[in-house]
């Protein structure tokens, strides 16, 4: 930049150095190795282990390579491994204070609400216009001054008209027929949660309500459901599944939150390989390959065994 701006690399490194020590701590940084640095110079601990390693084994660290760092630097990895912990509480994005937050809001069109036991749908209908036709246009027939033409052309006009508010409605209705396939088959997943999702295609449901399976697509493109669990897509109910060996049927979102749970309960000296994970879920009858449990681990942004180890 010092080249390209024609400014001598004296002047561009002090101008840098006074914006670095802006606020908020880390500001400023060339890339993320400076930009820890920093914020542990502005807090004291240039002679820190916690500067050290991130000054010189910045790599290792990324990829959690503690006994290495340990080895290099003649102490415990017990010692690195608390550094590290000490090393996660920096920001690495310290102008992420100045973003501004995306304004996402999520508005239900329908709503799952449990009374007396049962589950009872309410469609939002706030969103969705409420049209009719004129009596201006009816007049305009009415009057026998009009030529046909222009009665013709109003008639036309009309077909359309109701055509438009005969869609809305038959919209409004498939998305209920859909919502109550979904509440009838999903009950345990109303009951207890993501974990007991049923595997479910739009396939099914549009057999069940009597349409294709693109009409089921295209009405749930975009919606969102509330209910007891929280506001999801609709899109989310819409699984494939794997056959248990009891012979049950059992969603990949409820895989994933099996997967989940032993990562989360796992030791931390010894956290499961992605081998040993499909062992377990086979003990417990979920027939499942090492790779799918690798994508799975992917997709739930799980680390791989041997960086989540703790020492």
């Amino acid at each position: 930049m010092a080249l390209s701006s024609g400014i001598p690399k004296e002047d561009f490194e002090k101008m840098l150095t006074l914006i670095q020590s802006f606020y908020p701590q880390g500001v400023g940084a060339r890339d993320l190795r400076e930009c820890l640095l920093i914020q542990l110079q502005r807090e004291g601990k240039e002679g820190s282990l916690e500067y050290k390693i991130i000054s010189e084994h910045m790599e290792d660290l990324g990829k959690r390579r503690f006994p290495e760092i340990a080895r290099r630097m003649g102490i415990s990895v017990e010692e690195v491994q608390k550094c590290a912990n000490n090393i996660a509480r920096l920001n690495p994005r310290p102008g992420q204070v100045f973003a501004a937050a995306p304004q996402n809001y999520v508005l239900p069109d329908v709503t799952v609400e449990k009374v007396d036991g049962d589950y009872q749908i309410t469609l939002n209908n706030e969103q969705i216009p409420h049209l009719r036709i004129s009596n201006i246009y009816k007049d305009i027939i009415a009057q026998d001054s009009n030529g046909a033409e222009v009665k013709d052309y109003i008639r036309d006009k009309i077909r359309s008209g109701k055509f438009l508010i005969r869609s809305i409605h038959q919209r409004q209705q498939t998305i209920s027929n859909i919502t109550h396939q979904i509440v009838s088959r999903q009950r345990d997943f109303f009951e207890h949660g993501p974990s007991h999702l049923k595997p479910m295609t739009m396939g099914d449901i549009a057999d069940a309500i009597g349409v294709h399976e693109t009409t089921v697509s295209r009405a749930v493109s975009g919606k969102y459901m509330a209910s007891p669990q929280g506001i999801f897509e609709m899109k989310y109910f819409f699984t494939p599944g794997y056959q248990t060996a009891t012979g049950e049927s059992m969603s990949n979102t409820s895989v994933k939150e099996a997967i989940l749970d032993l990562v989360k309960h796992e030791p931390g000296s010894s956290p499961l390989s992605d081998q040993e994970i499909v062992e377990i879920l086979t003990e417990r009858g979920i027939p499942i390959a090492r790779r799918t449990v690798a994508k799975y681990r992917t997709e739930l942004n799980i680390l791989p065994s041997h960086m989540r180890r703790k020492y």
